[in-house]
């Protein structure tokens, strides 16, 4: 006998919704089976694309304007570690193009605003790098430490700079972000 989605003998309905790749039987969800992503989603179908390059069904909203990563959608969240290629819980795709599960992104980012796997922002930080310029600008630095100059890496533009050291944040020459992280390498004194 072959799975279906009513029962031959009495035609007792099994499911709302059947696969018959995926031999799933459920309520109704407006779930469709996705061949490239080979399991079923939660639709609708018509309020999704497959992304091939990420191998992930994603919100139309998305189309041509999220960052592809080949295959993410085949690692964990980096939350709960859960998988999120088969997870029935709706991701959040940040804008560095890593994905996290959608019910932690509100927490996570009360908090931060680095993406927990790349440490790009996944917020709009425009703003806050002008204030902190101000507040650089206002606060003047022990004499120790008012020539020194340090190396940082960007974890937005991953560009190298050598500026000047300050205890609020150390701007990024290149794309003038505080998202930055010493090198570790010396410190050098400015003449």
């Amino acid at each position: 006998r072959q799975a279906q989605q009513r029962c031959e003998g009495c035609q007792s309905l099994f499911g709302e919704y059947y696969c018959g790749v995926c031999h799933l039987f459920d309520r109704d969800k407006k779930q469709y089976h996705c061949d490239e992503c080979g399991i079923c989603r939660i639709g609708p179908k018509e309020d999704f694309f497959h992304c091939s390059k990420c191998n992930l069904c994603l919100s139309l909203s998305l189309r041509g304007k999220h960052k592809c990563i080949e295959n993410v959608s085949r690692q964990d969240c980096p939350i709960c570690l859960e998988d999120i290629h088969t997870s029935r819980v709706e991701a959040r795709v940040l804008p560095c193009g890593h994905l996290l599960h959608k019910l932690f992104f509100s927490p996570l980012f009360s908090r931060g605003y680095r993406c927990p796997l790349c440490m790009h922002s996944a917020l709009d930080m425009r703003r806050y790098w002008r204030q902190l310029d101000d507040e650089v600008a206002q606060t003047p630095m022990p004499t120790e430490y008012q020539n020194m100059m340090v190396e940082i890496l960007c974890n937005d533009c991953n560009a190298r700079s050598t500026v000047q050291f300050h205890l609020l944040g150390m701007k990024c020459t290149n794309c003038e972000s505080y998202n930055t992280a010493q090198d570790g390498k010396s410190k050098q004194s400015v003449e």
